[in-house]
């Protein structure tokens, strides 16, 4: 059945400009600007000026799947929101049992090469999305850790750094070298 309004609504923190236009959002902070096209959804979103900012999204007489893209667009938009405040950190290590993968950092953290992997004599490179910088740790051995202000470019990064690591003609369960996600969170934490 499909109901006549649904709304969702988002307060905006201070320090945080948000612009709406023909379902084009941009969002201003600290660390940055963020735009986001979500012409391909079709729903009223809002902007309401006054003591709190806050943006409304609306669904006119949707289904149950039209419906569920409120909260969808709503976590993009919470999303942007962090990202402009805070920014987004995911920490990556390096898991060998006998061939030590060495990582090395290119173009001022912009792109990454991965040598020696299974002891393999093929050099994989990875190229950052925009936005993203990638560096080594210095508490830890053999961690990576990509900063950034887009969640989707900083978690893509993330997983083409996994994905070219990737053990084929093998047993996964015996050989479970790689590079793997083992910390996600902000790079301003609370």
């Amino acid at each position: 059945m499909k109901d006549v309004l649904k709304t969702e609504e988002l307060d905006i923190p201070e320090g945080v400009e948000v612009t709406i236009k023909a379902r084009q959002i941009i969002v201003t902070g600290p660390r940055g600007t963020l735009t986001k096209n979500v012409r391909h959804i079709d729903m009223d979103i809002r902007l309401l000026k006054g003591k709190t900012n806050k943006v409304t999204l609306a669904v006119w007489q949707g289904g149950r799947k039209h419906v569920a893209c409120l909260r969808t667009i709503k976590s993009l938009i919470v999303n942007m929101i962090t990202g402009v405040t805070k920014g987004f950190q995911y920490k990556m290590r390096a898991v060998y049992a006998h061939f030590p993968i060495n990582c090395i950092i290119q173009d001022s953290g912009r792109g990454l090469e991965i040598r020696n992997f299974l002891g393999e004599k093929i050099v994989r490179h990875v190229d950052m999305l925009d936005g993203v910088t990638v560096s080594e740790s210095k508490a830890q051995k053999d961690e990576l850790i990509l900063e950034g202000n887009d969640v989707q470019n900083v978690s893509q990064s993330a997983a083409s750094i996994q994905g070219i690591c990737r053990v084929r003609n093998k047993d996964i369960r015996k050989f479970l070298d790689g590079i793997y996600v083992s910390e996600r969170g902000t790079i301003l934490q609370d």
